[in-house]
């Protein structure tokens, strides 16, 4: 019979009822326990002190609060408040139980009140979830992976159609979950591979797998990306298949890597090649040295021809050559430090070749060497060139003595100048030069001595060399034409300390290319002779006919027919083909020069340019006078090719042209702020531009300079001097 003594009465049981109860009680699997209303446990049944492993006597000394962890405690007892009020009459709860080893488990916890009049009783029910919570941790821990995977993971039927979607699976192909799921898995792969899909999912069918398979796949956006795709069957508890796993892996980066090694390693292969480098690596243990190709073929041997020891390499060595070469390696590997050398080795075929070596040892912890790894260079060709160089040294001190020209030293502290015994020759005198660097500058014909001091004031670290060209008055008053050619030396602080150089007579150089200037100069004006022909057979003749088209045309209009749109049309076209004919002509014609005077003439011409180019041309003038028509000829020559080149090549629409005298000197500017261009690959090209603008600059002993670079506009500034002859004419106008 089952009574509590705290209630001062019992409870009458019949007898058979009484051990049904105490059957059900202790057979029951669900812990069981009945409790006061202050929570301490009266009856336990075997199943909740297994749960728990305590006995029931242990149990009966514990308060319900002392089974669990506080905060499950807390949760518990607030409820049990709850019920013991009689605002609720049970609750459920899970929450986790101490066991006697220290150990938790998770039990589902049902609670009732046994109203039993004056004597209510509290009825709990435990049923043990510890391995349903630990299933429920794993399928959550699970799916956490799964979405926080960088990786593609989803998952397929058997007839391919997306199952499920991750969250890696959308960042990897762009489509949502929303958008992925339903849809075939074949949307995910390029038109080129249609039967690859078919294809594994016949293997997967059959119960394989797929590991790491390397493909391309398709994003939302259409990009091809290379994956490594691993896929599995999932199966069903009959080990039915009943669908498939795979993850797919981004290895776009790790494809462009490995190409990108691959490039690397076959740039350096052909590098090698192209270079004469081979490698080896000679195994000082096993005493195996490995060539590569490159280093067989260096040696003069096949493929494979190299016998593989230090001993097969020391043959190959020329017989002078092999004392210091085995002297060498027996110190690097004393040393174990970085080595190089220089040695001849014997062909096959008896011919002599040089090589440079450079090689490291490798040793263990023990200091004990173990490896070499070095590189071997053919440097023949740079023997043959040092052997070269002597030989040219030679024919040049030779050509010196020949031809007529010395070498120089300056010492800039003391102004000191050592010359070579050939500007005896040179310089007309019988006895050596003792004057310095100051006397002889006095020796420069005046109208040169400013530009000699401003190439030697050029001269910086970062720019050391030079040339000037100029003339000297000999004792004889005869004029020489030299020119000097230097390289300058400075100190640590960019003081200059030291001019070193070769001097040479081009007198007859300059006569030469005096005479071929009057040549040119003639050929030129023969060519505006026949230009100006041209510009005016076009303009009087050609154009004049052409302009009585449209007063014919116009008569057609008195008889409409079916071809009078044609008609206006042709008087359109025949229109713009006489502007373009009396453009024509004026581009060839430079007789407004004649007319209007150089300025006012480069001005027209400017102003009729921009307005068939729509292009924007400010010209500004600040020239005070009249020019000469050869210089206002060839400026305007200039002009026409720059602002052409502009309109063809720099993409913008604006050109500044300035037009001024300055110091004795017209200058003409013509910029523009466009794309620019590489100046020594233009002049290399095939265009005649740059260089036609050069010389016609040359013919009125004039200067261009030319600066331009991508993306940084161009600028050409040309200067020609204005000399006392033609100032003369200018004032006389």
């Amino acid at each position: 019979m089952l009574y509590t003594s705290s209630m001062g009465e019992g409870i009458a049981l019949h007898t058979a009822d009484t051990q049904l109860f105490r059957d059900v009680f202790n057979a029951s699997p669900i812990g069981i326990a009945v409790e006061t209303l202050e929570g301490q446990p009266l009856f336990l049944n075997p199943a909740f002190c297994s749960m728990l492993g305590f006995s029931e006597e242990e149990l009966r000394s514990k308060h319900c609060v002392d089974f669990s962890p506080p905060e499950d405690a807390e949760k518990d007892w607030e409820l049990f408040q709850q019920l013991r009020a009689g605002s609720i009459g049970h609750y459920q709860l899970e929450k986790r139980y101490f066991r006697r080893d220290g150990s938790l488990v998770w039990g589902r916890l049902s609670v009732s009140l046994l109203n039993r009049g004056s004597s209510p009783l509290v009825l709990a029910m435990v049923e043990n979830i510890t391995e349903q919570k630990k299933l429920e941790e794993a399928r959550f821990r699970h799916a956490a992976i799964v979405e926080s995977s960088e990786d593609a993971i989803a998952s397929v039927t058997l007839d391919g159609v997306i199952a499920s979607w991750n969250a890696g699976a959308q960042r990897m192909f762009g489509y949502t979950e929303a958008e992925a799921v339903g849809k075939p898995v074949t949307m995910l792969v390029p038109p080129d591979l249609p039967d690859q899909e078919s294809t594994i999912l016949e293997t997967l069918r059959a119960g394989s797998y797929i590991k790491q398979l390397e493909t391309v796949r398709l994003t939302k956006a259409g990009k091809r990306i290379d994956v490594s795709l691993s896929i599995s069957p999932i199966k069903d508890s009959s080990g039915a298949v009943v669908g498939f796993s795979g993850i797919s892996r981004d290895i776009t980066e790790r494809k462009r890597s490995e190409e990108a090694l691959r490039c690397s390693e076959e740039r350096l292969r052909l590098a090698q090649q192209a270079g004469h480098i081979g490698t080896f690596d000679w195994n000082l243990q096993t005493g195996e040295n490995t060539w590569t190709g490159e280093l067989e073929a260096m040696y003069g041997l096949p493929p494979g021809g190299f016998g593989g020891t230090y001993a097969a390499f020391e043959n190959l060595v020329h017989p002078d050559d092999r004392v210091p070469v085995n002297e060498l390696v027996s110190e690097s590997l004393k040393t174990e430090q970085p080595t190089h050398g220089e040695w001849r080795v014997i062909w096959p075929d008896g011919s002599v070749h040089w090589i440079a070596g450079r090689w490291q040892i490798f040793a263990n912890r023990s200091r004990e060497p173990l490896r070499v790894i070095g590189v071997n260079i053919d440097i023949t060709q740079s023997k043959q060139a040092e052997q070269a160089l002597r030989d040219s040294e030679q024919r040049f001190h030779l050509a010196t003595e020949a031809g007529r020209m010395y070498s120089f030293e300056w010492n800039v502290t003391t102004g000191a100048v050592v010359r070579s015994s050939e500007h005896l020759q040179v310089l007309g005198v019988t006895e050596p030069l003792g004057f310095s660097h100051q006397q002889f500058v006095e020796k420069i014909h005046p109208d040169d001595r400013p530009k000699f001091w401003a190439t030697v004031a050029g001269l910086t670290p970062e720019k050391p060399t030079a040339a000037v060209t100029y003339r000297v008055m000999l004792s004889d008053c005869a004029i020489v034409w030299l020119r000097s050619s230097g390289r300058a030396y400075f100190d640590g602080n960019g003081r200059m300390l030291r001019v070193i150089g070769m001097i040479a007579d081009i007198t007859d150089l300059k006569r030469s290319e005096e005479a071929l200037s009057r040549m040119t100069r003639k050929l030129i004006e023969a060519q505006e002779q026949e230009r100006a022909r041209i510009g005016r057979e076009l303009h009087d003749d050609i154009n004049q006919r052409l302009a009585l088209l449209p007063m014919e045309l116009e008569q057609l209009k008195e008889n409409p027919s079916e071809i009078e749109a044609r008609v206006q049309e042709l008087q359109r076209t025949v229109g713009d083909i006489s502007n373009d004919v009396q453009a024509l002509s004026h581009d060839l014609d430079s007789s407004k020069l004649e007319y209007l005077g150089a300025v006012a003439g480069i001005r027209s011409w400017c102003r009729e340019f921009s307005e068939r180019q729509k292009m924007q041309v400010d010209f500004k003038s600040a020239v005070p006078g009249v020019l000469p028509l050869e210089i206002g000829r060839s400026l305007l020559r200039i002009l026409q090719e720059a602002l052409h080149n502009a309109s063809k090549h720099s993409g913008v629409r604006r050109v500044e042209v300035y037009l001024g005298e300055d110091s004795g000197e017209i200058h003409l500017i013509v910029s523009d702020s466009g794309r620019g261009f590489e100046i020594e690959a233009a002049l290399q090209g095939k265009g005649l531009g740059l260089t036609s603008m050069r010389e016609r600059v040359r013919l009125v002993n004039g200067t261009i300079a030319i600066d331009s670079k991508p993306l940084g506009g161009t600028s050409i500034h040309v200067r020609v001097p204005l000399d006392s002859g033609q100032g003369a004419q200018r004032e006389a106008v």
